[in-house]
């Protein structure tokens, strides 16, 4: 086989010609591995002798289970895998061939895509190819899943007579409870049950991340990574599927690739393949089969997995409540579904964001405060429209001398919301409303806005409504016109179905705030004996703060008739 026809080259070209159905950023990241693999790039090349090392090595291994089982691993391989071999272990610098280039391989694919055994053969490569006494570590949302790997491990191995000879089991790889071992070279692997602060000093020289995106927050890969500085040839992987919440750890590793590949970002030691769909494919995956292959790599060349694949799809089409998993899970597209009553879909409400920051100069607003307990979030957000769209903003207060231990319980970086200027710490164990009140008189010197009126819940804010009617320190010229807002689905109704249905058609527009968005995620919507719409609180999973504040703003929009009556609006009047 000479190096052009080698299938994780093959394989890349048609990703990269198009020959092969993929994602956009599956093309890109594609294209730089083919011009590594061309010899073109001027600071990598691939490590030729190291990957016929790697082919001899899955020749040896074998098949433990399912429609190729006896057969050996090299002739099983599928094309990403290959890929995904070639590139991480094989790819070194021109001036040191024993320095690899990739750091951290991100792999986002679909379920029966075989990623569980891809990590397993890759862990076995690496126990035979790493330097003496590597440690080698996966860490899942809980114990069980961790094992995988380790039970994926034991299967390969004792499945391959080479590797586990029947006159001699022990001689090469020693299977134990708790991990397995590489007599070779005395390198061990072993699966860790995830822990929120006892992942810190291990030395990994490599470490799998497995469902990522069920971690409550990115502890494990930042604890797992930072372990590995002093390691020449340091590598982790990070993969999963999609889950329904848009805000978890391996979102933001997506992000992250996203962003390296479009070149917003300069990061040459990471490797991605993000088998998602293309956002403009994502509407009709009931029908569109390239959905299917863009998040299933695996299912081109296996067609029992294809023929499972339309089959869930279209049981998804006919069941509702079957199209949360499938999209999730099968096609790679965050989806919130009946199965959790979401109030907005997150794909709808992320359509929204505005890529730039709103102008809000000259604009008229309505200002919308939900003000809880004061040992609990505080919210103020303000609407304004320009007939066509409605402008919104939230802004979240929090008792600082609590953020650590709310961003533990409610598993949301705060401090990260209060460095991009969505969030307010203030107070000590509880919130400072005084803050809140001068930064709402502030409104118009902050955003060069007119502040026509504000709503409020009467619970807790009466006390600041009557401060904001007085002006700041008591100058009536300069006073807010306050109106208490019964929070009761027969009021609010109008302004939730109208938030509901401006996201809908993206006419809605709001400033990027992932704690906006959180709460969102955290919404769930109810209907009362007359349909009437509301997010209930008690049903939601979080924090729905801005959601409430945002209502109120909503209803005094609606109310001071600053949406036009032919603009395509809904719900003008109550």
């Amino acid at each position: 086989m000479t190096a052009k026809t080698h299938p994780a080259y093959t394989y890349a070209c048609g990703l990269r010609d198009g020959t092969i159905e993929c994602g956009r950023y599956v093309k890109k990241q594609a294209s730089l591995f083919c011009t590594i693999f061309e010899g073109n790039d001027p600071d990598w090349v691939v490590d030729r002798r190291r990957l016929t090392k790697i082919g001899k090595l899955l020749k040896m291994m074998v098949m433990p289970n399912g429609p190729k089982a006896g057969q050996t691993v090299y002739e099983a391989t599928t094309g990403y895998q290959w890929t995904l071999y070639a590139a991480t272990l094989c790819v070194v610098s021109r001036k040191d061939t024993g320095k690899r280039r990739y750091e951290l391989a991100v792999l986002e694919i679909a379920r029966k895509n075989f990623k569980t055994f891809t990590i397993a053969v890759l862990f076995i490569l690496l126990m035979l190819l790493e330097p003496r006494f590597s440690r080698l570590f996966s860490v899942a949302p809980d114990g069980t899943l961790s094992k995988e790997v380790k039970v994926a491990v034991e299967a390969i191995l004792k499945s391959s007579p080479a590797l586990w000879p029947e006159e001699d089991v022990g001689r090469y790889f020693k299977i134990l409870r708790t991990e397995v071992r590489c007599k070779l070279t005395d390198s061990t692997f072993t699966p860790l049950n995830y822990s929120t602060n006892r992942l810190d000093g291990r030395l990994p020289n490599v470490f799998l991340v497995d469902e990522a995106g069920a971690l409550p927050n990115s502890y494990a890969i930042e604890a797992m990574s930072s372990g590995q500085v002093n390691i020449k040839n340091k590598l982790g992987f990070v993969i999963s599927t999609k889950y329904p919440e848009h805000d978890n750890p391996f979102e933001d590793q997506v992000n992250y690739c996203k962003m390296v590949l479009d070149g917003v970002e300069q990061d040459e030691t990471l490797f991605c393949l993000l088998f998602e769909p293309d956002e403009e494919l994502r509407d009709g995956w009931a029908s569109d089969d390239r959905v299917l292959l863009q998040a299933n790599p695996a299912a081109a060349d296996n067609p029992e997995l294809w023929e499972s694949l339309l089959k869930r799809r279209q049981r998804a089409v006919a069941m509702e409540s079957a199209r949360e998993n499938f999209l999730c899970k099968h096609c790679n597209i965050v989806y919130q579904g009946v199965g959790t009553e979401c109030f907005i879909p997150m794909d709808a409400l992320q359509k929204c964001r505005a890529e730039q920051p709103i102008d809000w100069s000259g604009m008229d607003v309505c200002v919308g405060v939900d003000l809880a307990m004061s040992n609990d979030n505080c919210a103020v957000a303000m609407a304004a429209t320009d007939g066509e769209t409605v402008y919104v903003r939230g802004m979240g207060y929090i008792p600082a001398d609590r953020m650590e231990e709310k961003s533990a319980v409610e598993r949301f970086d705060y401090a990260g919301a209060v460095r991009r200027g969505e969030c307010t710490a203030c107070g000590d164990r509880t919130v400072d409303y005084a803050v809140i009140e001068n930064d709402v008189f502030r409104l118009g010197q902050t955003y060069g806005v007119n502040v026509m009126a504000l709503g409020y819940d009467r619970y807790n804010a009466i006390s600041s409504a009557q401060k904001w009617e007085r002006g700041p320190n008591g100058d009536y010229e300069n006073a807010i016109p306050c109106v208490q807002i019964r929070q009761h689905s027969d009021t609010l109704h109008p302004a939730f179905k109208l938030m509901m249905e401006l996201a809908e058609s993206g006419r809605l527009r709001y400033d990027a705030s992932k704690l906006l968005e959180v709460n969102f995620g955290n919404a769930r919507a109810s209907r009362d004996t007359n349909l009437n719409l509301y997010v209930n609180k008690k049903k939601s999973t979080g924090k729905v703060d801005m959601v409430f504040a945002l209502a109120n703003a909503l209803y005094l929009l609606q109310q001071n008739v600053l949406l036009p009556s032919d603009g395509g609006f809904v719900c003008q009047e109550l």
